[in-house]
């Protein structure tokens, strides 16, 4: 159903998909009570955070965002500004919600070193996409083969502690999370 790989030729042929509902930019705990009362309504939000790069050899920088997207809303938590309220952690800790991402054990390992929470629900996008048949492994690969949309990666390297996020550094952060929800919709519609 799905192609294992896909080129760089093949992918910039396809459109360009980005998250195009709301941005929440969340700075204070008082802002994560709405934010958990929307992501609570989800069996299944997309996970994801940044980190400002270190261009240091040795030198590594703690998250500063977490992402957490529901179908039409994308919460960008600014956690280089703010400790995670309880009701962000508990979304963390529910087994009930899955929590999809990419590449997530080294993020869920840095989250908890920034505050201490006990992980549950959380799928890896990069373990599961071998039963498909997929050997491409990046958000963006897995995003052109699976949804047929390319992302664009950009802003990935821009400091995430910056005072304020700009609006590219906002859709790009946001269209992360979400597509790793979209993913795991289209791929367990397929019976994973």
């Amino acid at each position: 159903m799905f192609k294992e790989s896909i080129d760089n030729e093949e992918l910039l042929q396809l459109p360009i998909g980005t998250f195009d509902g709301e941005i929440v930019v969340i700075n204070n705990q008082e802002d994560m009570l709405s934010a958990a009362n929307y992501l609570r309504t989800f069996d299944v939000i997309g996970y994801d955070t940044e980190t400002r790069p270190s261009f240091r050899k040795g030198i590594s920088n703690k998250v500063s965002l977490l992402q957490l997207s529901g179908t039409d809303r994308c919460y960008l938590i600014r956690l280089n500004q703010t400790r995670l309220s309880a009701e962000i952690i508990s979304i963390l800790e529910d087994s009930s919600i899955t929590k999809v991402g990419a590449a997530i054990r080294d993020d869920i390992r840095l989250m908890c070193q920034r505050q201490r929470f006990t992980p549950s629900g959380f799928v890896d996008l990069q373990s599961i996409v071998s039963k498909f048949g997929i050997k491409e492994l990046s958000v963006k690969k897995m995003a052109a083969i699976i949804l047929g949309v390319r992302i664009s990666k950009a802003q990935r390297l821009t400091n995430w502690e910056a005072k304020t996020l700009t609006q590219s550094q906002q859709i790009y952060a946001a269209t992360d999370a979400w597509i790793c929800r979209e993913i795991y919709l289209k791929l367990t519609a397929n019976k994973l």
